[in-house]
């Protein structure tokens, strides 16, 4: 389990309407690597609005149809939720992906 990478994880929570979900983790890896029971992570929607707190995502990226993650919507999960590795994301998509959680949490 490292940062950048994509799980499915099936029933996501209670508030979700989806049945399943894919996340990306966002979590330093040291704290991956710890006894800590829960990692934090971004949605990844079907919509793209193209605001800079969403990356965008497709079949390039080893996703079935266009998407983006969306960091306004972080949420904390089990470790034991991510059992369905989807994909990795490459280095240009992780600088993407730092610079908008950098925006999402008000930091730049």
């Amino acid at each position: 389990m490292r940062r950048g990478e994509i799980y499915k994880v099936i029933k996501p929570g209670s508030n979700d309407p989806k049945h399943q979900r894919l996340f990306v983790i966002v979590s330093r890896n040291i704290l991956l690597e710890s006894n800590y029971n829960s990692v934090i992570c971004a949605p990844i929607y079907s919509s793209y609005e193209g605001l800079s707190t969403q990356v965008s995502l497709d079949q390039k990226d080893g996703m079935k149809k266009s998407c983006a993650i969306h960091c306004d919507g972080l949420i904390s999960l089990r470790k034991e939720q991510l059992t369905f590795f989807v994909a990795s994301l490459n280095g240009y998509k992780m600088q993407l992906l730092n610079k908008s959680l950098s925006i999402a949490v008000g930091i730049s």
